[in-house]
């Protein structure tokens, strides 16, 4: 019993816990704290709970057939799914201090988004262990690649100052349910159609690495100071009593290209005018 207990987690661990490795490692200039890492999987751990409340309430609207695929592709999957995912980003990880690139945001958000992927794969592999290994290469990473979409949005709407970032946030989450929603509603259409739902999936993965791509670009031009570490001592290089000075010394700043013979100045936000 132990034994097939083990199993179950670990098959719906391990695509989870690659798949973070391998995010982390894009971010790997200016790595998360692992405490942050770890709560962010903690949080979409959570997730799943207002979600399955709001999907089986949901559920009892389904007009069925085809219009009722595409209601709980879209509705009771997708858009719950990566609502609440957005909602614990946006009010438990947002407002951290070690957010502070536009690839954070991308990071952050997969790391929720993966951490609800494992708690659903245990859900699953409770009926069948089996369909775990279908799931790793297909639904796991679905919900990486939608959320991390809606991640760069979130990141790029905090981090740039733009005028109106609530609406670009919500842009993002649009994005993602419009991804996990088509991933969906082929599958629930019929089982057949499955070459759609990969394809989706291909779609999906180019979206979020051209949105890899993007922040790490907008992220180049601006100066920050390292991030905290963990738990190091006071006093010790890098500790929270040293990262009050470092950010008070080096707030984020813009880098130019004004120096004599094009050569680059770093100038902090008050210097721009």
């Amino acid at each position: 019993m132990i034994a097939d207990i083990a199993k179950l987690v670990g098959l719906a661990a391990l695509p989870a816990v690659v798949l973070l490795a391998w995010f982390n490692r894009m971010d790997r200039k200016r790595p998360e704290p692992i405490g942050m890492i770890g709560r962010s999987v903690l949080f979409g751990f959570v997730a799943v709970i207002p979600a399955v409340i709001l999907e089986i309430v949901l559920e009892q609207f389904n007009p069925g057939g085809l219009p009722g695929a595409v209601f709980s592709a879209f509705v009771v999957a997708a858009f719950v799914e990566e609502g609440v995912k957005f909602l614990f980003v946006r009010f438990f990880i947002w407002k951290i201090r070690e957010f502070d690139e536009v690839m954070d945001g991308i990071v952050y958000t997969i790391c929720v988004s993966l951490g609800f992927a494992f708690v659903e794969n245990v859900f699953y592999g409770l009926n069948d262990a089996r369909v775990l290994y279908l799931r790793a290469f297909t639904a796991v990473p679905l919900h990486a690649v939608a959320s991390g979409v809606m991640g760069y949005c979130i990141g790029k709407a905090k981090i740039t100052g733009m005028k109106n970032p609530g609406a670009f946030e919500r842009r993002g989450l649009l994005w993602a349910v419009i991804i996990h929603g088509f991933y969906d509603v082929f599958l629930f259409a019929h089982p057949l159609l499955w070459p759609f739902s990969i394809l989706t999936l291909a779609s999906g993965a180019l979206a979020l690495y051209c949105c890899v791509q993007a922040a790490k670009k907008l992220d180049a031009g601006r100066v920050y100071p390292p991030k905290a570490a963990d738990a190091l001592p006071a006093g010790e290089p890098g500790s929270p009593g040293d990262m009050a000075v470092a950010e008070k010394a080096w707030s984020p700043i813009e880098v130019g290209t004004e120096g004599a013979g094009g050569a680059a100045v770093a100038r902090r936000p008050e210097d721009l005018g």
